[in-house]
């Protein structure tokens, strides 16, 4: 008799540790869920995918559409990025952040940030399931719920570094160490320490005395820092722009940094962005990248450098960002009509989260965040999915349009989600 076969047989050791991103646990709960709450008038609204519902810049759609009828324009491009798009890339770090690179050896273009973080952690650990022996990141935590995954998946170790209320998201790296060695960790393991100031999900920035800390520390220790700047230029007005790691003092030593154009230009669907620093990080990135992908799509790095380097593109963000400050000060109304103590809490300045407290009457975050969705059909996210430091929280994005967050406040209060009952 034929033996049935067994694919999961087959699988390696490091894929069957994966968890499946929360993200898509969610959103296959709302589907589920969908034609019961639409029955009684509680059509799911998504709060819990970080992405901006309007459109791009149309400056980008005319560069694209132009682009595309280039002589060349569907032939392979190189991996690194095209001469046109590394120097937009250049001139944006320059006159953001006055951060000079150079574009042969310190720039390399990624397809969205996600997948040059996912490279990067495979160029640093050496592959084993011995708890002991393994390779150490450390992350944020709470923290990009990728992060944990990514790691564990080619046999490393994350290593969280908590960000709580008490140390203002900003916590002491030597005090994170010190707890590594009290679990029977060595040290000497460590191979990158990952920040992602603006923070998805706390929305939390740094100040720049702890980011030349955070660059020194690393410098003294031979520890790869690699810095998440996704939101980057998402902060709302009257705020100190966030810092690229890059300005500092001796950053270039240690530092590898990524950029994405998803969230500042409303592009997450095209995937382009890009990694710049230290010219060895960025160096070996590119040399995996070399072995598992090819080049972005040549009319998509066209368009990219037009808005990189465009006045439109800066007016769009600045736009953009005063549309999230009045959405973020609607949901703070609701929410302290609700009962929550709004005055007393870390607010983001940048973003589009809210990171809010759970009411205390809820077992955990995953049951207030599942309560909402199957009464209310409002879709958040726990703060366990973002790393354990995430308990008694959970996530809010604030992109929808602000009709829907009207609508969310006005659940919550018919269906007795107060803060205090």
């Amino acid at each position: 008799m034929q033996t049935q076969p067994d694919v999961k047989s087959l699988y390696s050791d490091y894929v069957k540790t994966l968890e499946t991103y929360i993200m898509f646990r969610i959103k296959q709960r709302t589907n589920e869920l969908a034609p019961e709450l639409k029955a009684k008038n509680r059509t799911p609204i998504n709060l819990s995918i970080g992405a901006p519902v309007q459109p791009p810049p149309k400056t980008v759609f005319d560069a694209l559409t132009k682009a595309l009828s280039e002589p060349g324009i569907s032939t392979y491009s190189t991996p690194k990025g095209e001469p046109y798009f590394l120097e937009a890339v250049a001139q944006r770090m320059k006159d953001r952040f006055a951060v000079e690179l150079d574009t042969k050896t310190e720039i390399f273009s990624l397809i969205g940030s996600k997948e040059g973080l996912a490279n990067i952690f495979r160029c640093l650990v050496n592959h084993t399931l011995n708890e002991k022996d393994q390779d150490i990141i450390l992350i944020p935590d709470p923290g990009y719920a990728s992060y944990q995954e990514q790691i564990k998946v080619i046999g490393g170790k994350p290593y969280p570094i908590p960000l709580t209320y008490e140390n203002n998201f900003m916590p002491g790296i030597e005090s994170v160490m010190e707890k590594l060695k009290q679990d029977g960790l060595s040290p000497g393991k460590v191979k990158a320490l990952v920040i992602n100031y603006p923070n998805n999900p706390l929305g939390a920035t740094a100040t720049r005395d702890y980011l030349k800390s955070i660059v020194d520390f690393c410098r003294e220790r031979n520890i790869l820092l690699v810095s998440d700047a996704a939101y980057a230029d998402m902060y709302f007005e009257g705020q100190e722009p966030p810092a690229s790691i890059l300005e500092f003092e001796g950053a270039k030593d240690i530092a590898i940094e990524f950029h994405s154009l998803s969230k500042p230009y409303s592009m997450t669907g095209w995937r382009l962005g890009w990694a710049c620093g230290n010219k060895d990080a960025v160096g070996i990135l590119g040399k995996m990248k070399s072995t598992v992908d090819t080049g972005l799509f040549k009319a998509l790095q066209k368009a990219a450098s037009v808005i990189l380097t465009s006045k439109e593109g800066d007016e769009y963000i600045q736009n953009a960002n005063k549309e999230f400050q009045k959405r973020q000060e609607l949901l703070l109304k609701g929410f302290k009509e609700l009962g929550w103590d709004i005055d007393n809490l870390i607010i983001p300045k940048a973003t589009f989260y809210l990171w809010l407290p759970i009411p205390p009457r809820f077992s955990s975050s995953e049951d207030f965040c599942d309560q909402l969705l199957e009464k209310s059909g409002v879709v958040v996210v726990p703060g366990t999915g973002f790393g354990k430091h995430g308990e008694g929280f959970f996530r809010i994005s604030i992109s929808p349009e602000e009709e829907a967050l009207y609508e969310v406040i006005t659940r919550l209060k018919e269906d007795g989600f107060t803060f205090n009952q």
